[in-house]
Parts: C-alpha cells; structure tokens; sequence
C-alpha cells in the first residue's frame, strides 16, 4: 500500500498529494509518470510526477477531477492509501542526459498551461538546481486557477502569468508573452510547452519562426496507462509513434497536431471509442500517462 502522506488543494477540481514510494521516489525524473490505482478494482489512473523526494521517500502528483476516478481520488486525505502505485514509467526529459556546462550556458523558457504547471516544475526544478537558467510562463482561464507558481519563483525561476479575464497577471495569451519575449531581445535556446493540445501547437508554430527547439508533452492524450489501448498514437514527422512508451516528450516541430486533438476528442463520444477499441486490436504499442 502507498499511504497518501499530505495532501492539498491548489485550484478549484485541483489537488495534490505527497505519496509515500520510496522505490518510485529513488528512480524517477523530471518527465516521467506514475499510474495510480485506488484499490482492487480502480481505474489505472496515469498521472504525470510534479516532484520527488529521495529523503523523503515521497511522490509528488497532481490531478484535476474530471472523472467518477478522479472525482474518488480526490476524497481521500493524508493516512489513506492507494493499491497501486506503479513507476516511473516513459522517457525523461532529455535535457537531463545533455552536458551540464552545455546546459548552462543555455537559457530556457517553459510555457504551461492550467495543470500542465505541474509536469513543469519537477523540470524547472532540475535545471535551476544545476544553474541553468530559467523563465516560466503561467497560463490560466483566472486567477483561482493559476497553480505553483510561487513554488516555481521560490526555485529561483522568472515567472509569467498570463490569464483569460486579467483577474492575474496579464490578460491575455500565452504565446503573446513568449512573442513579446523574443522580439524584446531574449535569447532561448529550447522551449518547453505542456498543456492544453490547442496551447501547445500555437506555441510550436510560433517557435518554428523563430527556429527555437521546441519541447511538447503529449500527456493529455494519454488514457490508461496499460500499454496497450493505442489511445496515445500520434504522427512525429514521417513515423508513426506512441506517447506512452516513446514519449511523453517530442519534437514540437514534428507533431501532427490536428490529428493528435481528433484522437483526444474520440474519447468523448460513444462512437469515438467504439473505433479506438477497434484500433485495440490490430496494434501491439502502447498509451498512457496525463494530468486527469
């Protein structure tokens, strides 16, 4: 059993929880994800890493309620325990493979929409530990919804934020501060967007101009977690690959993204999901892993 060590609630439908996994917490890096079941008979729940604890022993996920699962999930308080708590699993990030001088004289900016902050921190974390710097943009619809981003400022990064309605921050886009950024004269040598499928190609297609390496995180598209509902297929480039196992992290220039967002919304019809388990069939890859 994994016992829930602290939990807090950062949003409205926005939760996190400090889970004790001392095996998971020793492994893990900053891109990975771990799946969560609540029992027995739970749904393998996918849920990206916001931090880790080697001293600690703890995990840290955060998780939207959008589901009848995760709705559950977010009943339970610290001294309760999850079944399963399975990882890490997928590909981290690969900045963490590159040369730490070569990383340092680089500068980052990482743009993250609603929940998509909490993939980002574990990064931004990782970097500034290692002196490399950083700038963060926060997207959010309000100010209620705007997450870690003192969390992100005590880490020592420059941060951003961006709301729909000016109740936080700026109003506005997030792709328009990352404009107003590089026109203004900063230099970045990689940009990182995750969120919402939407944000994160208008923020490829602005960074193609400029010829910036871009970093995306198919996360949302991911369902279960298992290996093997094909949910998560996307086309990178001229291949054809899968976010659980290949990724969650691709070249943000090389996403079909349209094609991605169709297969997301398959997921919300009836019909939709009659062809995906038809898809099931006839493939041998896998899915999974998001921020639910």
């Amino acid at each position: 059993m994994f016992t829930i060590v602290e939990k807090r609630k950062l949003a409205a439908q926005i939760y996190l929880m400090d889970v004790k996994a001392s095996r998971v917490a020793k492994a893990a890096r900053p891109g990975q994800f771990v799946i969560v079941k609540m029992n027995d008979k739970g749904e393998r729940i996918p849920l990206t890493i916001c931090d880790y604890s080697t001293e600690r022993e703890t995990v840290t996920i955060v998780f939207q309620t959008l589901g009848h699962s995760t709705t559950e999930m977010a009943n339970y308080n610290a001294g309760d325990s999850f079944s399963d708590f399975a990882g890490p699993l997928g590909k981290a990030s690969e900045f963490v493979f590159d040369d730490i001088e070569a990383l340092q004289k680089q500068r980052f900016v990482f743009v993250a929409g609603g929940v998509g902050a909490a993939p980002v921190y574990p990064q931004v974390k990782w970097l500034q530990q290692r002196g490399v710097q950083v700038d963060v943009i926060l997207g959010a619809r309000a100010k209620d919804f705007v997450i870690l981003e003192a969390e992100m400022q005590a880490l020592g990064a420059t941060v951003y934020v961006t709301t729909d309605d000016g109740s936080h921050g700026r109003k506005g886009l997030v792709t328009d501060v990352l404009k107003e950024l590089i026109d203004g004269g900063t230099r970045y040598d990689q940009v990182i967007a995750i969120g919402p499928m939407i944000m994160m190609k208008f923020v490829a297609k602005l960074t193609k101009i400029y010829n910036i390496k871009t970093t995306i995180s198919l996360n949302p598209i991911m369902v279960d977690g298992t290996g093997m509902c094909g949910a998560c297929r996307v086309t990178i480039g001229d291949e054809t690959k899968f976010a659980c196992v290949d990724g969650p992290e691709f070249d943000g220039h090389l996403v079909d993204f349209d094609e991605a967002i169709r297969r997301q919304a398959m997921y919300k019809t009836e019909e939709g999901r009659c062809l995906l388990a038809a898809e099931k069939t006839s493939h041998t890859g896998g899915c999974c892993g998001g921020n639910r």
